[in-house]
């Protein structure tokens, strides 16, 4: 028997795959893996895989050992993104494995069925996964060392055409190797063709076989319906039965346009519309209305995050679950936000309302995503599309040209459509604001124009004539801010003893987030509170000189940095009122949606939250979500949170 499985070995010539690897859709780089079988059902594995992003190279080098499918040794060492690296080596014998990873190492225990797993990369890795997974009759789940559990599904089968010919193809839903999940493809033959996953930025990230290339749009497009449909069913799930009326009743009114609380109030809720709000001894409760007792709470309207990038699907249920109902998509793969924001509109999925920025971009090392305008024609053509697949805006990112960016203005706005964006290298604040754009993305930008590039890390005078240019200037021309602040706060803060001090959040995100949250917020950070008192100040003078200030996030800590944002508005000097105000009908106006959103009025869209608590008060009891309606329709937090991995 072993000279013939000796033989066997030796007839198997080694073997490579590869895989191209991309981001928003954009070719990146490539991922090489060589296969070499020896006997005794062993094989090794080695692999190169290495991006670029931005102009900042991504490289990492792993080697794996797998004895009849299963992983046995794994080696990896580089980078998984721009900023998170990765030294990790586990080696299994028998029921114990050994774990080390930057310089620490322990002892784990091994059961029967297990994963070893790295994350997303490399890519030869979740294939060893799937193809042992499937050798082994599809358990509901595998140990995923060092911690957690990964589940695999096979959720069906798609043909697609490669070189003329029809090839099924096996699609999988994966949960456990990132946070969310991913989606892959085998061919007959068991070999992963096609990945759509997140990469360890949470970005959207592909990766395809040789003769995939020109189906990525397909596979992008599949994976965002599948994890849609699956979300529908946990929508049904969690909010099975829509009654045809609600009414809130004895509850604390804050209905966002800035005025004094309504004690004992009633709101009264029908068919995804708000039918009556205000005092409970002034409103009519309808017959056949179930009536919900909110005494001792607040209802105000559903939230908005005007800076997002909905990567994944499970950003609905943590959006819904802190409260948001309105979400503006400041940048993402068309392939994916639209069937997503589609699925969302007519009920087949579990969201809030997504409002698109379509991105564009110039060519240059830095450039994201794959729509260029570096001339008229990439101009008129970009705006059509989004326009005709109804994006409110355009987004201008950092490698648009000067002269291309009231290019993007003049067309757009012929189109009815607004701009924001980064301001792109080359320009200033002012110019690009005079180019045409509406709106602006990112704090940084005001710093920027104030104290220039070589000042961004001394804090700003509020009151020296340098500001108030630069806020007058923003304000004679009806700028909106969507400065992001929460981002910021994240890095630059006074001294603390645990990132929780800065975001209680932390440590209720999902496993697979915990490690990189925590180390978003360093607790040895130098003293940066002076500066980020500095901002604040400055971005409190601009409210009070009546520029719009949009509460946004860029994702940050998901789920709860939206409330830190309002807290951070609190410091700057907003009332409470006003802090809601910015994240409820300040956004609504802006994106021109104000008649049907953004306050608690006979009417309106019935989006709506009610918390523990006063808000109008404290403005941290934002965060103690207690029920959340989108469109109507009601949920509960807790299942939300836990449905995607999190802590309530």
């Amino acid at each position: 028997m072993l000279s013939l499985l000796l033989l066997v070995a030796a007839q198997t010539p080694p073997w490579t795959e590869s895989w191209r690897l991309y981001k928003y859709e954009q070719p990146i780089g490539q991922e090489t893996a060589a296969f070499k079988p020896h006997p005794l059902f062993l094989t090794q594995i080695q692999t190169d895989f290495a991006f670029t992003d931005r102009s900042s190279p991504v490289k990492l080098t792993a080697s794996i050992t797998t004895v009849r499918g299963a992983v046995t040794e794994l080696t990896v060492k580089g980078q998984t993104a721009r900023p998170t690296t990765i030294n990790r080596e586990i080696h299994v014998h028998g029921n114990e494995a050994t774990w080390a990873e930057k310089g620490i190492e322990q002892k784990i225990a091994v059961p029967a069925k297990y994963a070893v797993s790295s994350g997303y990369a490399p890519i030869a890795g979740q294939e060893a996964m799937l193809q042992y997974w499937n050798s082994i009759g599809r358990p509901s789940s595998l140990a995923n060392l060092p911690s957690g559990q990964i589940h695999v599904e096979v959720r069906g089968t798609d043909s697609v055409k490669v070189a003329g010919k029809s090839v099924n193809l096996t699609r999988y839903g994966v949960d456990g190797v990132m946070w969310g999940r991913e989606t892959l493809w085998t061919d007959p033959h068991g070999r992963l063709v096609a990945g759509v996953m997140c990469d360890a930025e949470f970005d959207h990230f592909e990766a395809l076989a040789p003769g995939y290339e020109p189906l990525l749009g397909i596979f992008v497009r599949r994976a965002a319906e599948d994890a849609m449909a699956r979300l529908a069913q946990l929508s049904r799930r969690l909010s099975p039965k829509v009654p045809k009326a609600i009414a809130f009743v004895g509850g604390r009114l804050i209905d966002g346009r800035g005025g004094k609380p309504i004690e004992d109030s009633t709101v009264v809720v029908r068919g995804g519309q708000i039918l009556a709000a205000g005092p409970r001894i002034s409103v009519t409760i309808p017959p056949d209305t179930e009536k919900v007792d909110i005494r001792g709470k607040s209802i105000l309207p559903g939230l908005w995050d005007m800076h997002a990038h909905y990567a994944q699907v499970e950003w609905g249920p943590v959006y819904l679950a802190s409260g948001v109902t309105t979400v503006r998509d400041c940048g993402n793969e068309f392939d994916f936000v639209v069937p997503v924001r589609d699925a969302i509109d007519r009920g087949a999925g579990l969201g809030p309302r997504l409002l698109l920025a379509g991105l564009v971009d110039g060519t240059s090392p830095m450039s994201l995503g794959v729509v260029r305008v570096d001339n008229m024609e990439q101009v008129r053509a970009a705006v059509a599309k989004y326009k005709a697949a109804g994006f409110r805006q355009m987004k201008i990112y950092s490698s648009v040209k000067p002269e291309m960016v009231r290019a993007v203005a003049e067309v757009a706005h012929r189109a009815g459509m607004t701009v924001t964006g980064h301001i792109p290298e080359g320009m200033t604040l002012q110019e690009g604001v005079e180019s045409g754009m509406d709106q602006v993305n990112h704090f940084q930008y005001v710093v920027s124009a104030i104290a220039g590039n070589g000042g961004s890390l001394k804090p700003l005078d509020p009151n020296s004539p340098r500001t108030g240019e630069v806020i007058q200037f923003l304000r004679s021309h009806r700028t909106v801010m969507d400065d992001t602040m929460v981002l910021f706060s994240l890095f630059i803060h006074a001294p603390v003893k645990s990132p929780s001090e800065v975001e209680p959040g932390v440590d209720k995100v999902a496993p697979e987030l915990k490690t990189a949250m925590r180390s978003m917020v360093s607790p040895g950070a130098p003293p940066f509170g002076k500066l980020m008192d500095s901002w604040l100040a400055v971005l409190g003078k601009m409210h009070r000189a009546g520029i719009p200030i949009v509460a946004g996030t860029d994702q940050a800590i998901p789920g709860h940095s939206l409330h830190g944002e309002l807290e951070l508005y609190v410091r700057a000097g907003f009332t409470p009122l006003e802090a809601i105000q910015a994240a409820t009908s300040v956004p609504a106006k802006v994106m021109g949606l104000d008649r049907q959103v953004g306050t608690v009025t006979a009417a309106k869209r019935a989006d709506l939250l009610v918390v523990d608590g006063d808000p109008s008060k404290r403005i941290s009891d934002t965060r103690k979500v207690w029920l959340v309606l989108a469109n109507g329709r009601p949920y509960r937090p807790k299942p939300l949170w836990q449905a995607v991995g999190f802590t309530p």
